[in-house]
């Protein structure tokens, strides 16, 4: 499930191979409104699947010329990250 605050998109529940199809086109509807952030610190479970999501994000929001970040990141979902070697390419922001 998402959520929308100002230019923030709060993200709770799972996110995993299971909802990141939903979100996937949820989550891009936002961008193109303006959001800038995406907070983690409701989600409750992650997989390879919700850095995929991040990822794809990060790309719809680059070619439109916007900048994003992501807050609040599990841990579980900077580990893969590291693990991938692509935590690198995760833009954090204050939270």
């Amino acid at each position: 499930m998402a959520r929308r605050e100002g230019n923030r998109l709060l993200l709770e529940g799972a996110v995993t191979v299971g909802t990141v199809p939903s979100l996937l086109d949820a989550g891009a509807a936002q961008l193109r409104d303006g959001v800038e952030v995406v907070d983690f610190a409701a989600v409750t479970e992650v997989d390879s699947a919700a850095l995929a999501l991040a990822l794809a994000w990060l790309r719809a929001a680059h070619a439109s010329g916007r900048t994003l970040r992501f807050a609040n990141l599990p841990r579980a979902m900077e580990n893969l990250a590291r693990l991938y070697a692509i935590d690198e390419l995760l833009p954090l922001a204050p939270t």
